[in-house]
């Protein structure tokens, strides 16, 4: 973006903000010692967020099917990430959880991924962070209004 353009076209801010997700995902990739899948992670912010769903119910949260969801499963429950648990329901239906090793992966992730972050923010201007924390405050909340009104799960992430 150009300090010329006081008011950038929501097009330009698009651009920009696409390139700084890339930038990011490379910088959490390089902080990343995952033993799982950008998928198998995915899977994990869900259940973190929805303890205790079916199958089913993270099929669709995923936008996959349930044999391909239920693959992603078993391998996370193989590293111990996973836990399955009869439902109250049903005895055909099973719960899904994250193990106490499971959240204890997400939380270390999350602070290698915010320490990688913070190592760029501190070559920042302090008025830069500080126009950065308000404009993703904004883009934060028109994204979780726009989730919400589609009723999606809520995957934020860290």
């Amino acid at each position: 973006m150009t300090s010329s353009s006081p008011r950038p076209h929501s097009g330009e801010v698009a651009r920009v903000t696409a390139e700084a997700a890339e930038l990011l995902e490379i910088l959490w990739g390089r902080a990343s010692t995952a033993p799982v899948s950008a998928s198998q992670l995915r899977v994990m912010f869900i259940l973190e967020h929805e303890e205790g769903i079916n199958l089913r119910t993270l099929a669709d949260a995923l936008g996959s099917t349930p044999p391909s969801t239920s693959r992603l499963c078993d391998r996370l429950q193989a590293v111990g990430f996973v836990e399955r648990a009869p439902s109250d329901v049903s005895r055909r239906e099973l719960r899904l959880f994250l193990s106490p090793r499971g959240r204890t992966f997400l939380a270390e992730l999350r602070e290698r991924r915010e320490g990688a972050v913070e190592a760029v923010l501190q070559q920042m201007p302090a008025a830069g962070r500080a126009a950065l924390v308000e404009g993703l405050s904004a883009f934060c909340a028109a994204a979780a209004a726009q989730l919400h009104e589609g009723d999606a799960v809520d995957v934020r992430s860290a």
